[in-house]
């Protein structure tokens, strides 16, 4: 009986598909989300051309080879940390321009994308603590040493050193983002939130 009872309420039952977007919402998300996409294409651009610069740069300085090999090193290693993320990057980026973005539910996904891609943007900002961390180890190693610079001198031009960078870096990542991308998500989040009532 109640099993008959599941069945008929079951078939009664309404079950509609995601909803569409309307083509006038669908031209206010356009805005946004090609300007995300304009703003990812000067990031990895910008950032394409800056480092043959950073390494050609370094190999002009007259410095010690150790030190230059040194900075050599690091770099590499972060133009490898910085393809890592490049490559996370780019599947959002394809993700935008992916036009079955019709559904809410796709907008949905794609909401949950740009969340993930601020964490990746937290993460890539993080993982350049070490490589400042030695940078900074580099420079104060290559200092001649004399009388004048004790270490307790040392230690704090260290610490001050790397506390001010670690600071810079975070303040002028989180501008970065807001300002690149943070606005625009926070649109299409606005119209996402308008499309669900």
């Amino acid at each position: 009986m109640e099993l008959d009872n599941l069945k008929s309420l079951w078939n009664k039952e309404d079950v509609s598909e995601t909803p569409e977007i309307s083509p006038e919402k669908q031209r206010q998300l356009h805005h946004p989300l090609e300007r995300i996409r304009k703003n990812m294409r000067y990031e990895f651009w910008s950032t394409v051309i800056l480092m043959p610069f950073i390494l050609i740069g370094i190999w002009f300085f007259p410095l010690p080879f150790r030190f230059n090999l040194y900075i050599e090193i690091l770099v590499i290693c972060m133009t490898l940390v910085t393809a890592f993320f490049f490559s996370k990057f780019f599947k959002l980026y394809k993700e935008i321009s992916n036009p079955a973005l019709g559904t809410l539910d796709s907008l949905k996904d794609l909401l949950h994308q740009f969340d993930l891609n601020k964490q990746y943007y937290l993460s890539f900002y993080l993982s350049f603590v070490p490589f400042f961390v030695c940078e900074m180890i580099i420079v104060i190693e290559s200092i001649p040493h004399t009388h004048q610079y004790t270490n307790g001198y040392l230690t704090l031009v260290f610490i001050g050193s790397v506390v001010f960078g670690l600071s810079t870096i975070y303040f002028i990542g989180n501008w970065w983002f807001k300002h690149f991308y943070g606005k625009y998500i926070e649109k299409i989040e606005i119209l996402v939130e308008e499309m669900k009532k």
